[in-house]
């Protein structure tokens, strides 16, 4: 095989570097100094070499080097690519939140964005940011999510984390607590089920999957004693899901729902807030766990945690999250040809079926 075709035949995985002051470069390097990964696709991370280079010093990282390029076109199959940002020096304040970490990790998010959307990348891993710093007139999100949902135009998204043995959801994402009630409607939940249900056929392989949901009120509202959206909105929605073919389940309390094991007889959960969800699945999951952008027409996966300032240039990050984040996002890619491929195969029988039938 030629180096152009081997180009075209791997997977090509974009990486954006995150905050820079924070703990992105350690956990990208630690996973990709794992040949295995490089056997299986390859990675280009979205950074600066002087900053890469600033790492690998302080973190006495002397076995690993970037292949620097200007272009993600121009990475080479087998080695760990850095396409450079910027030449300039950047001030690295380890640990601290600075107005230029925000504007490199957009800057990195926007280059990588669009190599995606260009085919220039396949699919896309996102190393944590800081959610204030990086703020600015173009970016007004409360995250990666919302962002990258505005990007491909997707108004059908989902934030599933997913770990070993949960892939869990959150209904409202990124708002405050006192917002969510009023926030809930039949209509929001269906449309949640609706990407959960298919992402999880799509994305994961499972051609039937059952799906629970968590009430929002404690003790799921005590029929109405506690709080009456149970019985006004989830369970109208779920209701509607089943009328539409799907196997969704509840409300469930959500607090003796994880400690008695329920998660383990489901597909997925949507819980119906951010903690809700986060708090069992951190517990449970959280150097494993992997946050998923369901709905998107586009693989994009990033590391449960975030920026963790307090171990930046410590050499104590742990990168198994990330590593778990890359790996999944190329099983996820997989996963996705072999279903459309699966359904074009079948759309193709369809269709022969058809013409044979008109020739009868």
């Amino acid at each position: 095989m030629t180096d152009s075709q081997e180009k075209e035949k791997r997977l090509r995985l974009g990486i954006t570097h995150g905050d820079i002051n924070g703990i992105s470069y350690e956990i990208i390097m630690k996973s990709l100094m794992d040949q295995r990964m490089l056997d299986q696709l390859t990675p280009v991370v979205y950074g600066t070499a002087k900053v890469a280079s600033y790492y690998r010093k302080v973190l006495n990282i002397n076995d690993f080097s970037f292949n620097i390029v200007r272009k993600a076109d121009q990475a080479h199959p087998r080695k760990p690519n850095l396409v450079n940002l910027m030449d300039q020096e950047i001030k690295i304040d380890l640990g601290q939140s600075t107005p230029v970490a925000g504007e490199l990790a957009l800057m990195a998010l926007e280059a990588a964005t669009a190599d995606l959307m260009a085919g220039h990348i396949d699919a896309l891993v996102t190393a944590p940011i800081n959610k204030k710093n990086i703020q600015t007139e173009t970016f007004t999100f409360p995250g990666h999510t919302e962002y990258l949902a505005m990007k491909f135009r997707s108004d059908s998204h989902l934030m599933l984390m997913v770990g070993p043995n949960l892939r869990i959801g959150v209904v409202t994402g990124h708002m405050p607590l006192k917002d969510v009630p009023a926030s809930l409607t039949v209509d929001l939940i269906m449309k949640r089920i609706r990407v959960m249900n298919q992402s999880v056929i799509r994305d994961f392989g499972i051609p039937k999957p059952k799906i629970a949901l968590l009430g929002v009120n404690p003790h799921g509202g005590e029929d109405g004693l506690l709080g009456a959206e149970e019985q006004q909105v989830i369970m109208p929605a779920i209701e509607k899901a089943r009328q539409e073919g799907m196997l969704v389940f509840g409300p469930f309390p959500a607090d003796g729902f994880f400690g008695f094991g329920d998660h383990l007889r489901y597909d997925g959960v949507l819980a119906m807030y951010h903690d809700q969800g986060l708090i069992p699945f951190k517990t449970m999951s959280y150097h494993e766990g992997v946050n998923f952008t369901a709905g998107l027409p586009y693989i994009r996966t990033s590391p449960a945690h975030g920026t963790a300032y307090a171990l930046a240039g410590k050499n104590e990050a742990n990168p198994d999250s990330m590593r778990h984040a890359i790996y999944l996002a190329t099983d996820l890619y997989r996963n996705r040809i072999a279903s459309e491929e699966l359904l074009a195969n079948a759309a193709s029988l369809n269709v022969q079926e058809c013409n044979t039938d008109n020739q009868d």
